[in-house]
């Protein structure tokens, strides 16, 4: 990490070095990505939403920037299918290679567990969503602390032109505020913060009792247990989403099913 600099602020400014050196053309990739826009949509949100108990959205995660190395030499498709077994809604899966160890191959593997994917990657340019599209994914996500108001409303509106549901991440009451402003009805709160990558395991407690109705909110980071997914689950969240739990676990399909708790009646 750069002095001064926050592992957000380093993330960031890599990936927007990375689009402004990118020389393909926008309205070709769009023509492209609209030949592989399927049939269905919502398939992502329809998959949370009919979870019997509180969904889980289980991550393929090689590595963290601020803990190194988690399992760099993971099957991304043989995961992936461990955790469809253990009764996951969804896979996200991480895509973005110098810092967390992963590649667009990892969500073409995970594609194979026949869940809705997640592509987790540093937003920040159009072609970013068109190529969660063209790689097969069905959702997309924005993080709006690494984004300007405009720049998340027009990516949300191509997610929607590619039937890419798009999960709008927050971290405090002010990012939360924006995300609903542009529209967002699919919203993660990250108990990570991006900033330092500590975790405040009150921040999705805090930040759920400010949803709208009609909003699927999903808790993201620090949760570890039955409890703390019962927790989210009575501060109204619909699912939550987990990474390095799962994938540290001795049997992953059982530290997967343990997370799916009733949701209160």
């Amino acid at each position: 990490m750069t002095s001064g600099a926050t592992y957000l602020d380093d993330i960031v400014a890599w990936h927007r070095r990375r689009a402004a050196s990118d020389d393909r053309d926008p309205a070709v990739l769009r023509r492209d990505a609209l030949r592989s826009v399927p049939r269905e949509s919502d398939r992502f949100v329809d998959a949370l939403r009919r979870a019997p108990g509180l969904a889980v959205i289980a991550e393929v995660k090689r590595r963290s920037p601020s803990k190194g190395d988690i399992a760099i030499d993971l099957d991304a498709g043989a995961l992936a299918e461990e955790y469809a077994r253990g009764g996951a809604a969804c896979v996200s899966v991480l895509t973005d290679t110098p810092h967390f160890g992963g590649a667009p191959a990892d969500l073409a593997a995970a594609r194979s567990a026949g869940v809705p994917i997640l592509r987790k990657d540093f937003t920040v340019d159009e072609r970013d969503v068109l190529d969660a599209r063209l790689m097969g994914a069905d959702a997309v996500l924005l993080i709006v602390a690494a984004l300007g108001d405009h720049e998340m409303r027009r990516f949300m509106e191509v997610a929607a032109e590619m039937r890419l549901a798009a999960l709008v991440e927050v971290h405090d009451e002010t990012e939360l505020g924006r995300a609903l402003a542009a529209g967002a009805t699919l919203v993660g709160v990250n108990q990570r913060d991006l900033r330092s990558f500590a975790v405040d395991t009150q921040r999705a407690e805090r930040l759920g009792g400010l949803m709208p109705a009609g909003v699927v909110a999903v808790a993201e980071s620090g949760i570890t247990s039955a409890d703390d997914a019962r927790r989210c689950a009575q501060a109204g969240y619909r699912a939550v989403l987990v990474g390095e739990h799962l994938v540290r676990a001795t049997d992953r399909a059982k530290a997967l099913s343990e997370l799916r708790v009733a949701l209160p009646s």
